[in-house]
């Protein structure tokens, strides 16, 4: 028997990106090579099989691109600190480790509990328990020192309007020229969960909405750039295998592509400087 699953509902749904990096990671022309997924879901007590469609190599693209955002922001700042907000079963220190960065995994105390039969803290890497709506990690992150990058991924999709964009302005007030990373979903992916398979399979539904990121600067940020899976990084186009690169690039037109983005902004408090290092 492998390790019991006792998940919250929204907790539940980082089961499958897992799974979706675990079979990237069997395939020859894998795109994060994420080994340590295949362990996770070997030692895992669920039935991953009802996961199947779409999302699952969506949930590899988008970890691609927010990879190469914080593999950006440690290029300008090695020894910088990183906090990834509701990691779930995240292994993105395992891929960017420089051997200098300080990295923070937060997530509430059910994922966290399961996290740690897998993960152990050490030196530089530091598990914790906790919401991301509270403000109990920032004292541990602000003391690591060094620039900080924050990064929530696959997670503020699943609270209110309001409760995010309240969350966004705390952000940005506490943590002032920031580089801050999380995705949006307009309308037309948004009215289309139910008919996503891997939906069919948890109950959990997302709820925040957002047409335009752009929306959001009135929280205290500003928009870097925004992609979609027709637009990733060029450093990391060719790590894609042929099919996702003009696969998605045709499709760059549709509703559900073009209305799902991955977002990097910069919080109020950036100086010319870190505004030209981006």
């Amino acid at each position: 028997m492998g390790e019991p699953v006792s998940l919250g509902e929204i907790q539940e749904t980082l089961l499958i990106p897992l799974y979706g990096r675990a079979q990237d990671a069997q395939r020859s022309n894998s795109v994060l090579h994420d080994t340590k997924a295949c362990e996770f879901v070997a030692a895992i007590d669920y039935d991953f099989a009802k996961f199947r469609g779409p999302s699952l190599a969506g949930a590899v693209l988008r970890a691609s691109i927010f990879d190469e955002y914080v593999r950006r922001f440690l290029s300008d700042h090695p020894g910088g600190t990183v906090i990834d907000l509701g990691c779930g079963l995240s292994t993105r220190f395992d891929r960017l480790d420089n051997g200098k960065v300080q990295w923070f995994d937060l997530d509430v105390p059910d994922t966290m509990a399961l996290r740690r039969k897998f993960c152990s803290d050490s030196n530089r890497y530091t598990m914790l328990d906790g919401s991301l709506f509270d403000d109990t990690w920032w004292a541990p992150v602000i003391n690591a020192g060094g620039p900080v990058f924050v990064l929530s991924e696959a997670v503020l999709l699943y609270f209110t309007a309001d409760e995010v964009t309240a969350q966004l302005r705390t952000l940005s007030a506490a943590f002032p020229a920031t580089r801050l990373a999380f995705d949006t979903g307009g309308t037309a992916m948004m009215n289309t969960q139910d008919r996503n398979p891997v939906f069919k399979a948890v109950p959990a539904r997302m709820k925040w909405t957002c047409d335009d990121p752009r929306t959001l600067e009135q929280c205290g940020m500003h928009l870097l750039e925004s992609r979609t899976f027709a637009t990733p990084q060029h450093s990391i186009r060719h790590t894609w295998p042929a099919r996702y690169r003009v696969g998605l690039r045709a499709l760059g037109w549709a509703p559900p592509v073009k209305t799902y983005k991955l977002n990097l902004f910069m919080t109020h408090g950036a100086t010319q400087g870190d505004a030209a290092a981006i």
